[in-house]
């Protein structure tokens, strides 16, 4: 019986990480999506107005916020520690953003990024 508990327990857990790997290797649509803006366009957008910025992170500013540049001006960002997925940036790199315009009463606009890859 012990055994039977124990085959059954190993079935359990490989299944599940079988499934946790296939989910992390997904892939998702390769095509045309959102064209990159500059950071003056962006900040006339509504709020929750999903957005495409290149630039570079010029510095932080503390609290997962990040000051954004790009030839038109500079945004705060704010890029959650997850969203980093691993990726180190330097204010020399030019990065790809996207994300979503956050406005709110009394506090300037942000964009909320969703992701950053670095611009190839």
């Amino acid at each position: 019986m012990k055994k039977i508990f124990a085959v059954s327990a190993l079935a359990l857990v490989l299944g599940m990480s079988g499934a946790a790997s296939a989910q992390m290797a997904a892939g998702g649509f390769q095509g045309p999506g959102l064209a990159p803006m500059s950071v003056t366009d962006a900040l006339k957008l509504n709020d929750d107005t999903a957005v495409v910025l290149v630039g570079q992170i010029e510095r932080s500013l503390g609290d997962e916020k990040y000051l954004f540049k790009d030839a038109s001006g500079t945004v705060t960002v704010e890029i959650d520690n997850e969203d980093w997925r691993g990726l180190n940036v330097t204010p020399q790199d030019t990065v790809i953003l996207n994300g979503e315009i956050d406005k709110e009463m009394f506090r300037d606009t942000i964009v909320d990024v969703n992701s950053i890859a670095l611009k190839k």
